[in-house]
């Protein structure tokens, strides 16, 4: 195959054309994906024909994939398949790195159109490599120290009176098992040496400082993530793929589309343990993940 890799933006992004991703990929193939996406941080691919079982399949060439969620429902069926729908809610319209609640949070993830509004519902990806190459000098000695801690247990920031009976439902069962793991503020990644801002929505508490010290140094932080330049705004179409590196980005959900029917599958590939610039590992505060992803070398 004559693979074509065609940037969307200066810091993030490109579509792949070229590759038949319904179909298992030789050792050349997922070699140049695998550096497209060291170099992009998220790929897009037309899917067309590719169902759930052809997602995991492909997914699987990144590594071992994970359980569906350590506490929220598959699809019926697909226990590696995590339904990102619209009639479930709309929990991932906050800025966020998946799962860091857990001591390995999935290294990639990938996320398949099934349903698609006639407008809106566009996902962001955000590089938190530009955003720490955007850090003034002094401000990024500062985030090369820190540790934060991130939970499922996290502030929605909605009023008690505003959450209904379903809403209430659905927090339970996310925080049915408390996780809290301890991540560098300054994650390095594991197979090009780029450092990022590994934060985000889960990202409660900076170690050592109080919480509301804490949410003025993350939210300082966080403004460098969600830069317009440092942004993918993917639109989607039916029958396409997104797939982007977990370890180096943030993504959220926009919740524009009027409550139209949007559905997308996640299948996520399991993660190493994030490493600060000290060469120091992530460490668990409370919650055992071990049922949900294995460990990554």
């Amino acid at each position: 195959m004559s693979i074509e890799i065609h940037k969307i933006t200066a810091n993030i992004g490109a579509r792949v054309q070229g590759v038949d991703i319904t179909r298992p990929l030789d050792e050349e193939t997922y070699t140049a994906l695998r550096e497209a996406l060291n170099a992009h941080k998220a790929l897009v691919f037309d899917a067309e024909g590719l169902d759930d079982a052809g997602q995991q399949a492909f997914a699987r060439h990144f590594g071992d994939i994970t359980a569906a969620h350590p506490t929220v429902s598959s699809v019926d069926g697909a226990p590696n398949v995590l339904p990102v729908d619209s009639e479930g809610g709309r929990a991932a319209n906050h800025w966020h790195t998946d799962v860091t609640f857990v001591l390995n949070p999935p290294q990639a993830t990938s996320l398949r159109s099934i349903t698609v509004p006639p407008y809106g519902g566009e996902t962001l990806i955000a590089s938190s490599a530009a955003a720490y190459r955007n850090l003034p000098e002094s401000l990024r000695n500062l985030a090369d120290t820190l540790w934060a801690e991130h939970t499922n247990d996290y502030d929605y920031a909605v009023p008690d009176e505003d959450v209904d009976e379903v809403q209430a439902a659905r927090r339970a069962q996310f925080t049915s098992i408390k996780y809290r793991t301890a991540h560098p503020v300054v994650r390095v990644h594991p197979l090009t040496g780029e450092r990022g801002l590994f934060i985000g929505g889960f990202a409660q508490r900076i170690v050592g400082l109080s919480p509301g010290e804490s949410r003025k140094i993350l939210d300082l932080l966080q403004a460098y993530v969600v830069r317009p330049e440092n942004i993918l705004r993917h639109r989607w179409s039916p029958n396409q793929l997104v797939v982007f590196d977990n370890r180096i980005t943030q993504h959220y959900a926009v919740d524009n589309y009027d409550g139209l029917p949007r559905r997308l599958h996640r299948v996520t590939v399991a993660g190493d343990i994030p490493v600060g610039i000290e060469g120091k590992e992530s460490y668990v505060i409370e919650g055992d993940a071990s049922h949900y992803t294995s460990v990554a070398a």
